[in-house]
């Protein structure tokens, strides 16, 4: 019985001494430091719209259309709280006044806000994106269905066509996304509110042509000529000494024959 003690003593001594180095040699477990989150993306940089378009331009026409018809909300709208973003094309008011009065005048409310939907993209496109985007014509517009664009990029100019007009990008008002506003030269003219060329406004008539009376001389002229009373003076006074001197003469002929005689 002692033996057998002594050698279960001996055999847990062992044990402990061949597993202590290893335990000792093992090393120790690395601390995992945690991983940072990544940054939040940088929050877009809205525009607002109407602020952009009242001093820019001048845009006073369309700015004024938008605001009355609401469409204005709907691009502001499109541009914040969409990933897509929007794209406006922008025309003058030089564009307007240069059409007849009666062109837009004629128009209800629901197809006068169909034709500025017509001017805006559902999409933010940079100037660069333009070239692809040709390629993929006919361009889907806010105002939906049928009232497409057709788009042409020839070597950096870019028209929008429409069927009654051809206008094309003449500068970029605002270009960061989510919002991108261009300038165009003419207004968009779709087919399905225009069935017809909408007529020009009349030319300016043109200015009256001076009169010559009412042309003043230069003062070269007014000092070279004389007046016409001077000029009948000289030659009244010319004419009275030639008299004078005939009549001398014919006196101082007879006094001398007077006295031969």
């Amino acid at each position: 019985m002692m033996e057998l003690s002594t050698a279960i003593f001996a055999s847990m001594l062992l044990v402990v001494l061949v597993s202590s180095p290893a335990a000792a040699q093992s090393p120790p477990s690395p601390f995992l430091s945690p991983t940072p989150s990544p940054a939040p993306a940088p929050a877009p940089q809205f525009v607002n719209l109407t602020d952009l378009l009242s001093v820019a331009g001048p845009f006073h026409t369309f700015l004024n259309y938008l605001l009355q018809t609401k469409v204005m909300e709907t691009f502001q709208n499109q541009a914040n709280n969409t990933d897509q973003g929007v794209t406006i094309f922008v025309p003058k008011d030089s564009a307007f006044s240069a059409l007849k009065s009666s062109t837009f005048a004629n128009l209800t409310q629901d197809q006068l806000k169909s034709l500025l939907l017509y001017h805006g993209l559902p999409k933010y496109y940079s100037l660069a994106e333009f070239k692809n985007l040709s390629i993929l014509n006919p361009v889907s517009t806010f105002a939906g269905g049928q009232y497409t664009l057709n788009l042409t990029y020839n070597m950096g100019v870019i028209h929008i066509a429409s069927r009654w007009s051809n206008p094309k990008i003449s500068s970029s008002v605002y270009t960061t996304a989510p919002a991108a506003v261009y300038q165009v030269d003419k207004v968009l003219l779709p087919i399905q509110l225009f069935s017809t060329d909408p007529p020009l406004a009349p030319a300016p008539a043109p200015a009256p042509e001076s009169k010559a009376a009412d042309i003043a001389p230069s003062p070269g002229e007014t000092g070279s000529r004389p007046n016409s009373s001077e000029s009948t003076g000289s030659g009244s006074s010319s004419c009275s000494i030639s008299v004078g001197f005939i009549n001398y003469l014919v006196l101082a002929v007879s006094g001398g024959l007077m006295l031969l005689s």
